[in-house]
């Protein structure tokens, strides 16, 4: 019996991947629930195994192939060995299964046209298309750089930051024509035998266009304030030994970040919400993505699920897992999604504050600065007197389109008040 081995769910927000690599060819026998073939999906590469034991009669795509989810891969000629049931291979939802056909029907239109009616354009670029009123021809035009010369999502970005017009359609009469710059790009100094030239990963790309694509989108506002976490500072100090030896766990700063803005989005819940177009979603769940660093150089983002339920002690393993799967590459594609709300701490680096750019859909994302100690007036019952207090920045970058000023500065401030006044008689 001949098994269609398609491209697996991979998360409920992913509708394609690319190919990575093939571990078997045409002819080879395998194992079920044996790895045949890398996919990336985002910022995560997975391996995705067998359903069935048998001979691969037929490989489909080819590697870095951006491939639907649902779409046949290849075919597997079973040897009457019972099916893997651990693997699941549906199409994700009824929203990415009508995908495919949409990249069609766009095709179709495409084809009709003079540019280069061979395009093929993928559900990802059609939507970007559209996002960003880019006529059917005017993407035609764009050269691919993917397998067969495909147009890649980073091919239409590049285009979009080189034109020499506006990025959105401004309205115009018949004697109008959009406004041209005659500013010409700025030409690199390469020393040849000195300096060097270095490629971008996979993933480098991607944050890339990811960062442009925010920027593009949203109108970025940053606001600041300055806190004492000088009683948070204590208190985790005078912790940290007991939380390890009781729990095993490491008592960074981070959990406690992560807990004081999930009560603050509580107080104000419309900082948590996505936009498309003209429509607002609010989410009912508060899942904080983590900016997280590599060993590479590059950034990811796993997510604490359902934070504002959770208390030190689970938000700390949480964290701590989180942070370790990062470190060594073994983050699942569920750990990368569904976040609402976004922190980076940027003092991890020894860096004062930061205006970070929003990851997109969500609309606002906080930078949390490195903590210092130094010589501040307070008001005690005696008056007002210089003490040695442990202070630090907060940087709050927000989306302007649905994000005022009032809403922005409230939240930032209540997170603010949620870390200087904490409880020091909170027990681990």
């Amino acid at each position: 019996m001949t098994i269609e081995f398609k491209m697996p769910k991979m998360g409920e927000s992913i509708s394609e991947a690319t190919i990575i690599s093939w571990l078997k060819n045409v002819g080879d026998l395998v194992e079920a629930e044996e790895t045949i073939l890398e996919v990336a999906t985002d910022k995560v590469d997975s391996e995705v195994p067998s359903p069935v034991s048998g001979t691969i009669t037929e490989i489909r795509f080819q590697k870095d192939d951006v491939v639907a989810v649902g779409t046949v891969l290849a075919l597997i000629e079973a040897d009457g060995k019972q099916e893997a049931k651990s693997v699941k291979q549906e199409v994700v939802s009824t929203k990415v299964e009508t995908q495919p056909e949409v990249a069609k029907q766009s095709n179709t239109e495409f084809k009709q046209l003079k540019s280069n009616p061979d395009a093929f354009l993928s559900p990802l670029i059609v939507s970007i298309a559209q996002k960003e009123n880019l006529s059917l021809e005017e993407v035609q035009s764009i050269p691919g750089s993917g397998t067969d010369g495909r147009i890649q999502k980073s091919d239409v970005f590049n285009y979009l930051k080189n034109r020499k017009y506006p990025l959105k359609s401004i309205p115009t009469t018949n004697n109008q024509q959009p406004t041209t710059s005659s500013y010409p790009k700025p030409k690199i100094n390469y020393v040849e035998g000195k300096d060097r030239i270095v490629e971008m990963d996979r993933m480098r790309k991607m944050i890339a266009d990811h960062m442009v694509y925010s920027k593009q989108t949203s109108p970025h506002v940053t606001s600041y304030i300055e806190v004492d976490v000088t009683n948070l500072v204590d208190w985790r100090n005078a912790n940290k030994d007991k939380f390890q030896e009781k729990y095993n766990e490491k008592l960074t700063f981070t959990p406690i970040f992560v807990e004081a803005v999930a009560k603050a989005i509580e107080d104000f819940p419309l900082i948590n919400v996505s936009v498309d177009e003209k429509k607002i979603y609010v989410h009912k769940d508060i899942n904080i993505g983590m900016a997280t660093a590599l060993p590479s150089g590059n950034l990811i983002v796993p997510v604490v699920k359902n934070a504002n339920e959770k208390d030190i002690l689970a938000l700390a393993k949480d964290v701590n897992q989180l942070a370790d799967a990062s470190r060594n590459n073994k983050l699942k594609p569920e750990q990368i999604q569904g976040s609402t709300f976004t922190i980076s701490n940027v003092g991890t680096f020894g860096s004062l504050m930061g205006t970070p750019i929003i990851n997109q859909p969500e609309v606002a994302i906080l930078a949390l600065g490195i903590i210092k100690k130094r010589p501040e007036v307070i008001t005690t019952e005696k008056g007002d007197e210089i003490a040695i207090r442990s202070m630090m920045y907060l940087s709050l970058s927000f989306d302007h389109r649905v994000v005022d000023g009032f809403l922005g500065g409230s939240f930032l401030r209540k997170v603010g008040d949620y870390l200087e006044q904490f409880d020091t008689n909170t027990t681990i």
